[in-house]
């Protein structure tokens, strides 16, 4: 069985909580959105989503 190592080395395990991503219609751009209160936090300007973050429907 495989495991996700040690913590504290400097990597993410498993899901990112409290954020989702949203893509913007108009300029393909994912954004990513704190939960608690709705606001956006940052833009993936390399293309692509955000690793680990849940997607909104």
């Amino acid at each position: 069985m495989a495991t996700n190592g040690k913590s504290g080395d400097n990597r993410r395990h498993g899901a990112v909580k409290g954020r989702t991503q949203v893509k913007n219609t108009k300029t393909g751009i994912w954004i990513k959105r704190n939960n608690e209160n709705g606001q956006f936090m940052d833009g993936k300007t390399a293309g692509g989503k955000f690793k680990g973050v849940r997607k909104e429907k």
